[in-house]
């Protein structure tokens, strides 16, 4: 064996998937284009071999194919609540807001948007404290970080 195995995330968007290459381009910026499967020079991809962050992804561009679903979803785990809103913003803007952090692009595709720091919160050694940030994370859409901390006011 010359070459070895490796696992890509194949993603089906429904003719459509330029679009959706400029979009992550433009919020994620460390998106790799490594090759495109272009049958006329101006025409759509068929398909295409990308990054996000270092994550391989297939792109298929066909229309008429499965819709996204909730069965699998993209984790972002981001740096501080700027970089949080920043991409779920981004990504909710014409798409979907859910809960507990996730949300859906425009195309369906489901993400996990969560602050590193959340952990901080959720595996709190204070038993009382972990319990507060895990009810209050149930009740968000986007993950607020400053709303997971049991402040003085609050205890």
């Amino acid at each position: 064996m010359k070459n070895p195995t490796e696992l890509r995330t194949f993603l089906w968007f429904n003719g459509e998937l330029d679009q959706a290459l400029d979009f992550y381009k433009s919020i994620f910026g460390d998106v790799v284009i490594h090759g495109v499967n272009r049958p006329e020079p101006d025409g759509p991809l068929f398909t295409a071999d990308f990054s996000i962050f270092g994550h391989s992804f297939i792109g298929l561009n066909w229309p008429g194919g499965p819709e996204f679903n909730d069965s699998i979803s993209l984790s972002l785990s981001c740096d501080g609540q700027e970089e949080t809103d920043r991409l779920w913003d981004a990504i909710t803007k014409e798409g979907k807001a859910g809960q507990c952090g996730w949300c859906k692009d425009k195309w369906g595709l489901s993400w996990q948007v969560s602050p590193i720091q959340m952990r901080d919160h959720l595996e709190n050694p204070d038993s009382a404290k972990a319990e507060y940030a895990m009810k209050a994370l149930m009740e968000m859409g986007k993950i607020v970080l400053d709303d997971l901390y049991v402040h003085d006011a609050k205890s």
